[in-house]
């Protein structure tokens, strides 16, 4: 039906050399690498808003917080320079300290530059004396990242000799790179990928608290715990950014997430780029077993050469794509890849700064700009993943809370703040044919009682909140299982098997049709690295 509506209307069409579906960070980044290449570029954008998961939003009146993504650190460099982001309005502040873990005993760790070796020696002096070295070793492992992260992966083909040449060159560049590291880094690149953070720290470190403090970063936006292999990799995954030249640092946004997708859209046009939004795609226009465009829902067409899609592959091939335009085997094992973050997303509006019982009051101290983690201990984490597998969230769950209005006075009026909580663990889909709209309330309810636990009468401070379910974040968003990923970070979805072996190069079966999304490497986060990654080899086929 598509194919014939496109022969219909395509005189009466414009066409562009490239469509992109979804005005995500990624996507705006890949739009405008490729009109700064000369290219006619159109990005259509389902929601009233660029910007994806990636907004600023009044949720309460006078109360503007970043909606879903709330924080800063994994936007790469060369993306912020070559897009002129700062130009464009775009400013990241640091946080004061890095991460506040108050303890139920009333004790506490507040780590961040020049104070966390001084914090871990108040639970162990063995784990402070080895704090330098585990950091080195995770820095080198991260340099390796950062050289990788705006790389192709080399392709696996049964293509003949001659089209694998390229592959066969990025292979020999990641080789050549690998092999700087000494044997003691390369085996460590394997633990990283294959072990559990609970190994991986425990070969470190003796103090449970100082094991959660690092730990955390292993769970952040995973549906696992810190023992299943391959966290240890979300670990590393979490470590490889950096703010303002600092590596590791994480920051804010001046005018919350939203900023950097302003920026970005802005930067966009300017170099030629069309940004269309409420424009939901129906589907991909397939003409001699090749993308010609995409039919709206609206029953509008837009012809194009190309189109890359920023949204989720298996919301891509399950609804956007028809069945009959890839290969069967394909089809079923993208319908297979793996999705679900186990996170529910609340936005607080606050009366007042909470008040700790590890550091009493209400005035503004460097910990309150720090990500405030609820997880006391890596057993803690395991109970919380262990419960919501079993009941469908954790009935003692882990929350991280930011506060932004503590670096960020555009956010809420005088005197008042706004929280950004990120809650796991909660199941994508609910036991017993459950829905979350039954119990999105009841378990919001539960994630306030948790920090009230820590930080009393923080539930009477409460203004007003906006809560965001698994299902929530899939309707809003597109995050399927609201996985904000887009696909769980594990071996066999990284790298060149992201989104799956044979098309980890921003391809598809379907020529003409690119990912330019989260599911592609590098993963998730906002990188914009999957965007200009796409625009890098739709240029290289001359789209």
């Amino acid at each position: 039906m598509a194919g014939a509506l496109s022969q219909q209307g395509a005189a009466a069409q414009v066409a562009y050399d490239a469509v992109i579906i979804g005005g995500g960070h990624n996507g705006l980044t890949c739009a405008y690498y490729l009109a700064r290449a000369g290219r006619k570029v159109k990005v259509l954008e389902r929601r009233s808003v660029v910007g994806g998961a990636a907004v600023t939003e009044e949720f309460h009146p006078g109360f503007r917080n970043s909606v879903a993504s709330y924080t800063v650190s994994l936007l790469n460099p060369k993306i912020i320079h070559d897009m002129e982001l700062a130009r464009h309005g775009l400013r990241i502040v640091e946080r004061q300290a890095s991460n506040f873990f108050p303890f139920p005993d009333g004790r506490y760790i507040l780590s961040g530059e020049g104070r966390t070796q001084a914090e871990i020696a108040r639970f162990s002096t063995r784990d402070a004396e080895r704090f330098p070295a585990y950091s080195a070793e995770i820095d080198t492992i991260a340099d390796v990242l950062r050289d990788l992260i705006l790389q192709t992966p080399p392709n696996v083909s049964d293509d003949g000799w001659l089209s694998s040449l390229p592959e066969l060159l990025r292979a020999g560049k990641l080789g050549h790179r690998l092999a700087k590291l000494d044997m003691h880094h390369r085996r460590v690149l394997l633990d990283l990928f294959t072990k559990s953070a609970s190994d991986y720290l425990g070969d470190w470190f003796e103090s449970e608290e100082v094991k959660a403090l690092f730990g955390f970063d292993s769970i952040i936006g995973a549906y696992l715990a810190p023992s299943t292999p391959g966290s240890a990799y979300v670990l590393l995954h979490h470590v490889f950014g950096e703010v303002n030249g600092k590596k590791g640092a994480w920051g804010h946004a001046i005018g919350g997430m939203g900023a950097i997708t302003q920026a970005m859209a802005a930067a966009a046009r300017e170099a030629g780029a069309e940004i269309e939004t409420d424009a939901a795609v129906k589907e991909i226009i397939v003409e001699k077993r090749a993308t010609a465009g995409v039919l709206l829902e609206d029953g509008r067409i837009v012809r194009a050469k190309a189109v890359a899609a920023n949204i989720g592959p298996r919301l891509l091939f399950n609804k956007i794509v028809p069945e009959d335009a890839v290969p069967a085997d394909f089809l079923r094992r993208i319908r297979r890849f793996k999705v679900g973050s186990g996170v529910l997303r609340m936005n607080v509006a606050l009366s007042e700064l909470p008040s700790f019982t590890a550091l009493p009051g209400h005035e503004q101290g460097i910990h309150h700009t720090a990500g405030i983690v609820i997880a006391p201990s890596l057993a803690y984490m395991e109970d919380a993943f262990l419960d919501a597998r079993r009941t469908g969230w954790s009935k003692a769950p882990i929350v991280e809370m930011l506060i932004p209005s503590t670096l960020d006075d555009t956010l809420a009026p005088q005197g008042r703040h706004v929280a950004s909580l990120f809650c796991q663990y909660v199941a994508p889909q609910l036991p017993g044919g459950q829905s979350w709209d039954e119990r999105r309330e009841e378990v919001a309810d539960l994630m306030i009682e948790t920090v009230d636990r820590y930080a009393p009468g923080f539930r009477q401070s409460v203004l007003g909140r906006q809560v965001l379910t698994p299902l929530d974040l899939e309707r809003i968003f597109g995050l399927v299982g609201g996985d904000i990923f887009h696909g769980a970070l594990s071996l066999d979805q990284l790298f060149s098997a992201r989104p799956m072996l044979g098309y980890g190069d921003y391809r598809t079966p379907l020529k003409g049709l690119y990912i330019c999304g989260s599911g592609t490497h590098p993963g998730g986060g906002v990188t914009g690295a999957p965007g200009h990654n796409a625009a890098r080899e739709m240029l290289c086929d001359r789209v």
